[in-house]
């Protein structure tokens, strides 16, 4: 009788449990079960779109062109629509998620599904068959980076910050692989992800600063020459070592001079990757805010920028942060979270490289 007595009891209290429940959900309003709703549709359309890419992959399908494209947009509406709804209903922000994404962006249930995402984003953005891959990938990032900082008459400890933000861009670009191609876009590949045009225009500028290379280092100047002739007549974009020399002298071997400056303003390194980043997403207004002697408080307010700071994964993601007309440097910066988790990766590999 008395187990039959605490039986009838838990019964009723699970009753009182989802009574509770029940009448919580029925208290949501309608704009709070329209958030419920719109992430539920950008959760199925985000597997939908998963399912499709991988079956036609597993079925050696031909795949439209940019085939990432879609899977992207799916993703930037799944996490926006979770974010507008955790503004809506605070109490669905979750625990923290292996990626770092903030929780109130992201549901940490649904990891496996971004594991797909990126799976298929590897396969998709696979080396071509004529790629010309380097067995030191890493290093070469580094050194390279170095080695033009040097020339650009920097110290030995800041040619050294050189390296390690460079190897950050390499990571942010690529996720650290070298010679892939882009699946959202048909004009940016390589490890460094250029444009033939950007390519172009490093190769000019490495070619102006090419003699103090070889006599402070000849030994990559001998790298660099041989690199040279296995990449001639091929897109150079795809021999690692070209592409990241290139893209390092059109974007950033100028902004280089600015390292013992920029390391001041913002001491941890990984913001210094970020600004970095910052150079190939946003060049102009990124020199303007470094020459502005203010740079954390430097703000841009053109709606073209804004733009492409969002195409970026920069205030992309829910209405609140869409809605946004300007933004400083520390604003832009601290919504930089999706290239956190890679720019601690660099730190690691770099880790690992210093003491060779």
């Amino acid at each position: 009788m008395p187990a039959r007595r605490h039986a009838i009891a838990a019964i009723a209290a699970l009753g009182l449990i989802l009574s509770f429940a029940v009448g919580h959900a029925q208290t949501l309003t309608a704009k709070q079960s329209d958030a419920v709703a719109a992430y539920d549709r950008a959760l199925g359309d985000f597997k939908s779109i998963l399912a499709e890419r991988r079956s036609q992959i597993e079925a050696k399908q031909p795949l439209p062109n940019l085939p990432g494209q879609a899977l992207y947009l799916a993703r930037v509406a799944m996490i926006s629509t979770y974010k507008d709804l955790t503004d809506a209903v605070p109490s669905r922000i979750g625990k923290p998620n292996k990626f770092g994404i903030p929780p109130a962006y992201f549901d940490a249930a649904i990891e496996p599904l971004v594991d797909e995402y990126a799976n298929l984003f590897e396969i998709m953005e696979a080396p071509p068959a004529s790629a010309q891959n380097s067995a030191t990938p890493f290093e070469d990032v580094v050194n390279l980076a170095a080695a033009i900082a040097r020339a650009k008459g920097l110290a030995p400890a800041d040619a050294n910050a050189a390296g390690r933000i460079s190897l950050g861009l390499f990571f942010a670009e690529t996720n650290g692989k070298q010679n892939v191609r882009n699946g959202r876009s048909n004009t940016y590949m390589g490890s460094l992800q250029t444009g033939a045009s950007e390519d172009r225009n490093g190769q000019r500028k490495w070619e102006a600063i090419k003699g103090a290379i070889a006599a402070a280092d000849p030994a990559l100047s001998a790298r660099d020459d041989k690199e040279e002739a296995r990449s001639r007549g091929t897109d150079r974009r795809f021999n690692h070592w070209t592409n990241v020399r290139d893209g390092l002298m059109n974007a950033h071997a100028d902004v280089f001079r600015e390292i013992p400056g920029i390391v001041k303003t913002l001491p941890d390194p990984i913001d210094q990757m970020k600004l970095f980043e910052l150079i190939q997403i946003i060049p102009t207004p990124t020199r303007s805010a470094l020459k502005s002697g203010d740079l954390l408080n430097y703000r841009v307010s053109s709606a073209t920028i804004m733009k492409h700071l969002r195409n970026n994964s920069i205030f992309a993601f829910g209405q609140a942060d869409r809605a946004r007309s300007s933004a400083s440097f520390r604003e832009i910066l601290a919504a930089m979270w999706l290239f956190k988790r890679k720019f601690e990766k660099a730190m690691v590999k770099y880790s690992e490289l210093k003491p060779r």
